[in-house]
């Protein structure tokens, strides 16, 4: 006969209930450990997942379908912070600063469930006060449950009905809310796009959506039909505007690719591709044989570069401030045709004698506001006193790229930002001399480099958009060096 478990007297005489253990879910820890991570050490999730996503697989129970859910627990979550937070905050009677973080943490992945998955309520809210019990203890769990509870009450719509302002009261407030981005980005986002609501919303939408992998097959190195039969043509998707761009259909895994691992191949969005083109395609006056990448880390657009300089027979000189970058570009080139040489130096105080290249790439340090999709974190960590930080930096990387460039010669001036204020004002006050010497340089339409690409605007510099163009927000201005 078995023994019977103790059961501890309550109250009233009552017997408690036998103490049952929480249940593990690898899935939800996981996930909890991410957001952990990029909470307390600043860390970005799409370097901290994958290691633990491999840790995981070691059990062989932990499936591909586990995978995905961790993946869309840990991206879903951190992309809707702001309107989970909003939704929290009026269910619980303090203020959110108040709540510790992994409490909250495991409050946001509940209401991501509730609200952004399939999952049906009673499994969502199950689940996450037994992640609760695990991570947190039995006592925070209740508080968890309880307010877990509350937001089960509405879906996501019926919550921001009640928690965002009215867009008629305050726009900017209303969709940052609703759409989950800082009140300031709204702004910054919406005066760079210089439209009306229907665009910054499809904008703020797209930014909130799992952007697909596109892989690069470098040219003369790789072709897209390799990559292609790699995958399977089931499994991937032509390039929207880049001839050497295929998309994965289903994430899929981009290092089991032959091509991938040689280094022939590379994960690299559109964007990239594009701008690294459009420099490429740009005429200059003149011999063609020395080109420059003056920020290259991690090594993306080095190596298409180097790829095509060498279609050309041209010399690429990568430089990156950083070592420890320089050692990225320095692998994304091994193997490339051309010759080619990477340095790890500062673009403001470089080290090449002015007017010695034919091109200059300089894609700068920037708020990375354009890569919101990728790194949905970075929105919560920027702050508008951050532009005054990357402003000088901006300009004299400019500066110096007009100056390593001679007569005739093309510079591309890039950033990961739509963000005016690291764009077209960068761009007009070196041109002007604000802040230092004018500099004898003109402005290159970019457009045409750029053929069969919609939405380009008036030019001469290019900006692309993730609802227009499905890329991330990449800046481009093309400058031809005159005197």
């Amino acid at each position: 006969m078995s023994e019977q478990p103790r059961r501890r007297p309550a109250s009233g005489g009552k017997p408690a209930k036998p103490y049952r253990r929480p249940k593990k879910d690898p899935v939800r820890i996981l996930a909890f450990e991410a957001l952990r991570a990029v909470d307390e050490r600043d860390a970005y999730a799409n370097l901290v997942l994958p290691p633990l996503l491999r840790k995981a697989r070691q059990d062989e129970n932990f499936q591909a379908r586990d995978a995905a859910l961790a993946t869309e627990l840990v991206y879903g979550t951190l992309r809707r912070q702001g309107t989970y937070d909003a939704i929290i905050s009026a269910c619980i009677d303090r203020p959110l600063r108040e709540v510790d973080p992994p409490v909250l943490d495991v409050l946001s992945l509940g209401a991501h469930q509730l609200l952004g998955t399939r999952i049906p309520a009673h499994a969502a809210v199950s689940a996450s006060v037994e992640l609760a019990r695990v991570v947190l203890g039995d006592g925070r769990a209740k508080f968890v449950n309880a307010v877990l509870r509350k937001i089960a009450a509405h879906d996501l719509d019926g919550w921001l009905e009640l928690v965002a302002p009215p867009y008629d009261k305050d726009p900017e407030d209303h969709l940052a809310v609703v759409h989950s981005h800082p009140r300031w980005v709204v702004s910054a986002l919406w005066d760079s796009l210089g439209g009306g609501r229907a665009g910054i919303e499809d904008l703020l939408e797209a930014d909130n959506e799992r952007p697909e992998v596109t892989l690069v097959a470098r040219p003369g190195r790789a072709t897209t039909q390799e990559l292609v039969d790699a995958v399977g043509a089931d499994s991937v998707l032509p390039g929207r505007w880049s001839p050497y761009a295929v998309r994965l259909a289903e994430g899929g895994e981009p290092g089991a690719i032959e091509a991938v691992r040689e280094g022939r191949a590379g994960v690299q969005d559109e964007g990239s591709q594009l701008v690294a083109m459009a420099l490429a395609a740009a005429p200059v006056e003149g011999r063609d044989e020395r080109w420059l990448d003056g920020c290259a880390g991690p090594g993306g657009k080095a190596a298409l570069l180097g790829a095509l300089a060498a279609q050309r027979g041209a010399f690429l000189l990568a430089s990156e401030k950083q070592p420890h970058r320089a050692r990225l570009v320095e692998r994304a080139l091994t193997g490339n045709p051309s010759p080619y040489q990477v340095i790890a130096a500062d673009g403001t105080r470089p080290p090449w004698r002015p007017g010695s290249f034919d091109r200059v790439l300089m894609d700068v340090p920037c708020t990375g506001l354009g890569a919101l999709r990728r790194r949905p974190e970075a929105r919560w960590r920027r702050r508008p006193e951050d532009l005054d930080g990357f402003a000088p930096l901006q300009r004299a990387l400019l500066r110096e790229a007009l100056s390593a460039v001679r007569v005739g010669g093309v510079v591309g001036y890039a950033t990961c930002s739509p963000h005016l204020a690291e764009t077209r004002v960068v761009v007009d006050d070196v041109l002007r001399g604000r802040g230092g010497a004018p500099v004898e340089a003109e402005l290159v339409d970019a457009r045409p480099y750029l053929p069969g690409v919609p939405a380009l605007g008036e030019g001469p510099d290019i900006q692309l958009w993730p609802h227009l163009h499905g890329t991330d927000a990449m800046y481009l201005a093309l400058l031809r060096r005159t005197g």
